[in-house]
C-alpha cells in the first residue's frame, strides 16, 4: 500500500501540483469579531485578540475548516495549516505564548478533517497537509532601530527555540510536509531549517521540506538584500524538496525571478503570487482569469512543479489556476552542477 509520503512525492512526478490560496483575506470575508477570536476559551484574556487568525483554530475551527474545504473543492492538492504566526515570537504580541503547541495541533486537526472529507467525497483522491511556518515579526539580519544598526530584537537561540516548538507540534499533529514560507530574512529561514533538522533527528522521521522566499519589490531582492540566486545558494545545503517564490508581487512581476530560479534549483520549483500588487485600499485587483493567464504561461514555459495563490487569492483563483496549468508537464529538475556556491547579497559560484 502506498504511504502518504510516497503518494505526495509521486504526485510531483506526475503533474503540476496545486497549492491553496490566501488564508488571512479569506478569514476576513467571515467578518470575525473580537468575540469570535476569544471564544469561550479566551473570554477573559487580558489582551485584544482580533486579527490573530491563528487563534481561530481553537475558537472558531469551523471557519478555518470551511476555508480549507473551499480550496480543496476548487482543486487544491495541498492545503497549508493556519499557522503562519503560530510561534512564541509572533504570539507574544497577543500574550498567547503558552498556547503555541495547542494552536499548531488544532490547526493541523482542522486541515486534516477537511482533507479526510475531500478524500471521502472522491474515492481515490489524495490530498495533503503542509505545515505552514511563517517568517516571524522580528528579524535576525536587520535592526529595527536605524540609530542602532547592531541591535537585534531577537536572538538566534530564541528563533530556533520558537521554530522548534512549532515544528514539533506540526509533526506531532501529522502534517505531510513542512513549508517555510514568505521568507524575507534568510537568517530567519536558516534558523527554521536548523530547527526542522533538530526535530527530525529527535523524532527519528522526516517529511518533505518546502521553502518559499519573498522578493519584496522589482529590485529582485529580499528585504534583507539578497538576489534570488544568492538566496538559493544560502539554503541549498538543506536539500529542500522544493524552493519557490510567494507573496509581495503579482505573477507578472515574478516572471524573471521564477525563470531564474527554475534554471538554478536542484529540486522542485513553486510559485504562489499575490493577486497583483495591493491597491490604494489594501485590496487585490487581479481576477482569477488574470492570475490563471500568467501562471498558465509559467507552466507552459516549464518552470513550475507547485502553483497556487497568496494574498488576495480565493478558491475561484485556485480553480482557474488549476485549469490553466493542467495541460502542461511539470518542471524538469536540471542536472546538478558540480560547483561551490557561496552567497552574500549576491552569489559566487566557483567551478
Amino acid at each position: 500500500m502506498t504511504t502518504r509520503s510516497q503518494a505526495f512525492e509521486r504526485l510531483f512526478q506526475e503533474r503540476i501540483v496545486i497549492l491553496d490560496g490566501a488564508m488571512g483575506s479569506m478569514v476576513q470575508t467571515y467578518k470575525p469579531t473580537e468575540a469570535d477570536y476569544r471564544g469561550e476559551r479566551f473570554k477573559d484574556h487580558p489582551h485584544e485578540l482580533k486579527n490573530n487568525s491563528d487563534v481561530l483554530c481553537l475558537t472558531r475551527p469551523d471557519i478555518i475548516e470551511s476555508i480549507h474545504a473551499q480550496y480543496l473543492e476548487a482543486g487544491a492538492d495541498v492545503i497549508e495549516t493556519n499557522t503562519f504566526g503560530a510561534t512564541t515570537v509572533a504570539q507574544a504580541d497577543f500574550k498567547l505564548e503558552p498556547f503555541v503547541r495547542e494552536l499548531n495541533l488544532a490547526a493541523v486537526a482542522c486541515a486534516k478533517r477537511a482533507v479526510e472529507k475531500a478524500e471521502a467525497k472522491t474515492p481515490g483522491r489524495r490530498c495533503f497537509v503542509a505545515g505552514a511556518i511563517g517568517p516571524l515579526n522580528r528579524t535576525l539580519s536587520l535592526s529595527p532601530d536605524v540609530n542602532r544598526p547592531d541591535f537585534r530584537a531577537v536572538t538566534w537561540e530564541q528563533v530556533v527555540t520558537a521554530y522548534t516548538e512549532q515544528v514539533h507540534a506540526l509533526m506531532e499533529g501529522g502534517v505531510d510536509a513542512l513549508l517555510v514560507e514568505t521568507i524575507f530574512d534568510t537568517l530567519n529561514a536558516k534558523a527554521a531549517l536548523f530547527a526542522i533538522e533538530g526535530v527530525f533527528e529527535a523524532l527519528g522521521r522526516r517529511v518533505p521540506v518546502m521553502v518559499s522566499v519573498t522578493i519584496t519589490d522589482r529590485s529582485g531582492r529580499t528585504l534583507s538584500g539578497q538576489t534570488i540566486a544568492a538566496f538559493y545558494a544560502s539554503i541549498r545545503h538543506a536539500k529542500p524538496f522544493s524552493v519557490g517564490i510567494n507573496c509581495a508581487l503579482g505573477g507578472n512581476d515574478m516572471r524573471p525571478y521564477i525563470e531564474e530560479l527554475a534554471g538554478l534549483a536542484e529540486c522542485h520549483v513553486s510559485c504562489y503570487p499575490n493577486a497583483g500588487l495591493p491597491n490604494a485600499f489594501g485590496g487585490y485587483d487581479e481576477t482569477p482569469d488574470d492570475m490563471a493567464r500568467v501562471l498558465g504561461d509559467f507552466a507552459k514555459q516549464g518552470w513550475l512543479n507547485l502553483v497556487g495563490g497568496c494574498c488576495g487569492s480565493t478558491p475561484a483563483h485556485i480553480a482557474a489556476i488549476a485549469n490553466a496549468v493542467k495541460a502542461h508537464a511539470p518542471h524538469a529538475i536540471p542536472a546538478p552542477v558540480v560547483a561551490q556556491r557561496l552567497s552574500g547579497l549576491e552569489p559566487l559560484t566557483i567551478r
